[in-house]
C-alpha cells in the first residue's frame, strides 16, 4: 500500500510500471538499458479514491490524463531504474495529495458604503474633467 494521506491509500496493484529506454545523453548505457519509467495509474476505475478527489485529480492531471482515464507519468531524469521509479511514484503521490485538498468555498461579500461612495466620487470627478474639455475659443472673435 502506498499511503497518500491519512484516509487515502492506493494499492501497488493499481499502478503499472513499464521500463523503456531513455533518450538523450548517457553514452552506450542509454542504448542498452531501459532505465526510464512510464507509470500508469487508472484514476477512473480506482476503488481507493473518493469521488471528489477523483474529479479534482482528473482536472489537475491535464495532458497527463489519457482518454481511458489513466494518468501516465514519464520519469527519465535519473540514470537508474530505481531512482526513476521512486521519482515517478513520488510525483503521483504529490499529484493525488494536491487533489485531496478541498478548495475553500468562496464567500460572497458586499461592498461597504464607504467604498461605494469612493467609487461614485471618482466617477463624478472624471465626469467633471470631461465636461471641462471643449473647443478653445480665441478672445478676438
Amino acid at each position: 500500500m502506498i499511503r497518500i494521506t491519512r484516509s487515502i491509500s492506493i494499492s501497488e496493484d493499481e499502478i503499472r510500471e513499464v521500463f523503456v529506454r531513455a533518450s538523450g545523453p548517457g553514452g552506450q548505457n542509454v542504448n542498452k538499458v531501459s532505465t526510464a519509467v512510464q507509470l500508469r495509474f487508472d484514476v477512473a476505475n480506482s476503488p481507493s479514491l473518493p469521488d471528489d478527489v477523483r474529479e479534482r485529480l482528473i482536472r489537475l492531471a491535464g495532458k497527463r490524463m489519457t482518454d481511458g482515464g489513466e494518468i501516465v507519468l514519464d520519469a527519465r531524469q535519473f540514470r537508474t531504474q530505481l531512482k526513476n521509479r521512486q521519482d515517478a511514484r513520488q510525483r503521483l503521490v504529490e499529484l493525488i495529495r494536491r487533489a485531496a485538498v478541498r478548495p475553500k468555498p468562496r464567500k460572497r461579500t458586499k461592498p461597504t458604503r464607504a467604498s461605494k461612495e469612493r467609487r461614485l466620487d471618482g466617477k463624478r470627478q472624471r465626469g467633471q474633467t470631461k465636461k471641462r474639455r471643449g473647443r478653445v475659443r480665441s478672445s478676438d472673435e
